[in-house]
């Protein structure tokens, strides 16, 4: 795995053997950052269950601010922190080494401009994030929610939650689900 675009671009990193994370390929990768090329730069980024942290660091590789990384697995965790030092993004980086839903409490930004939630494919991880999102302060009606699922997967409970889906990207096996609150 490698960073695709800006100042780390090329750069290679490691991943946490075994099936336990699933980093998201670089073609699917390049085609969201395209997408949203233009709400990364300057921006505060949150990138949850963030395994190699490949999707926070490539963000701030194209000019986000500051990132947020959430990963409560070890292996994973360390591969963050070596990918950091890697590109040099230590110093704009927070790596919360603990439960998402603790993680998120812990995030203390005015606003967040993007989450990216990539939690294990089977679960109940999607409704406890957006459940604890839904109460942050930082998520408002401007901040992008991006959510990696697989194709099938439903998420029309994320308006139980007080989000609006504005947005599916399908690829061969998964998709993205763009979120935001919905205001009143």
């Amino acid at each position: 795995m490698r960073v695709i675009a800006g100042s780390a671009r090329r750069l290679r990193l490691v991943t946490p053997e075994g099936n336990d994370t699933r980093p998201t390929q670089d073609r699917i990768k390049e085609t969201l950052f395209n997408m949203i090329q233009n709400q990364v730069p300057g921006a505060v980024f949150i990138d949850l269950f963030a395994g190699s942290g490949g999707i926070g660091i490539e963000a701030l590789s194209r000019g986000a601010s500051k990132a947020y990384f959430i990963e409560n697995a070890q292996v994973a965790y360390k591969c963050i922190l070596e990918n950091l030092k890697t590109t040099h993004f230590e110093d704009v980086s927070t790596v919360l080494k603990q439960d998402v839903v603790l993680g998120l409490r812990n995030i203390k930004e005015k606003e967040a401009d993007i989450i990216f939630i990539d939690p294990p494919y089977h679960g109940e991880l999607y409704e406890r994030t957006l459940s604890q999102l839904s109460e942050m302060p930082y998520v408002t009606e401007n901040t992008m929610i991006i959510v990696e699922s697989t194709k099938d997967f439903d998420m029309s409970f994320a308006e139980d939650y007080g989000f609006e889906i504005r947005r599916v990207k399908e690829y061969k096996t998964n998709k993205h689900v763009f979120l935001y609150r919905k205001v009143n």
